[in-house]
């Protein structure tokens, strides 16, 4: 009787586990276009805020190469690259910080074809409120601090934080945030004035963006 009542409960639990597991799947599948959507329509904006249209006439989004280089990300990431009458002016590179307090930082980095940056932009990040988190652009205006600069060189000992001998302010109680920051804006925009000719060669390819 009672092995019987327990084979029972515990086929009830394995058909409410199975009905979950399906249910879950299922939300997954309807959210993830609209996720998708979504996360792309945030994108373009930001894009389009460090890349103005007196920059470019293309469509931003639809230039989307994947590039690869140590300096900017482990794996392939993208640079949205623009032009203005087929010509390359500037691109929007996606790079991550690998040393954040907390972990990866996501940015977007845009530099004008001159080497000058146009801007950067936080996109993804896990460091801490009210300390870390001044790399937003909604919680601090510390990361426009990159507007116009560009790199001479590796020894260029303007770019780092003012801790370190550097330009950048640190935040009171989190150095360990904008100094990585720092050091991939820096990255970013080197790699890319070594790379950028051999980088616009390439043929759009991230996918959906093609």
């Amino acid at each position: 009787m009672i092995a019987k009542s327990m084979q029972r409960n515990g086929l009830i639990l394995a058909a409410f586990a199975i009905v979950a597991t399906l249910l879950v799947m299922l939300t997954a599948r309807l959210t993830a276009e609209p996720i998708a959507r979504e996360e792309q329509r945030e994108l373009l904006q930001v894009l389009n805020q460090l890349l103005p249209t007196e920059l470019h006439d293309n469509d931003l989004y639809a230039s989307c190469r994947l590039i690869e280089h140590d300096a900017l990300a482990s794996e392939a990431t993208p640079m949205y690259l623009a032009t203005l009458n087929g010509e390359p002016t500037a691109a929007g590179i996606e790079v991550v910080a690998p040393n954040g307090y907390s972990g990866n930082i996501r940015l977007l980095v845009a530099i004008r074809w001159d080497g000058n940056v146009a801007g950067v932009r936080t996109l993804k990040h896990q460091e801490t409120p009210g300390l870390g988190d001044k790399i937003e652009i909604r919680k601090s205006d510390w990361i426009t601090r990159f507007n116009g600069m560009t790199v001479q060189g590796s020894d260029d000992s303007r770019w780092a934080v003012k801790r370190d001998g550097g330009v950048f302010d640190q935040f009171t109680g989190a150095t360990i945030t904008p100094r990585a920051v720092v050091q991939a804006v820096a990255r970013a925009v080197q790699t890319f004035k070594a790379n950028k000719q051999e980088w616009a060669q390439q043929p759009t390819n991230c996918g959906g963006a093609a």
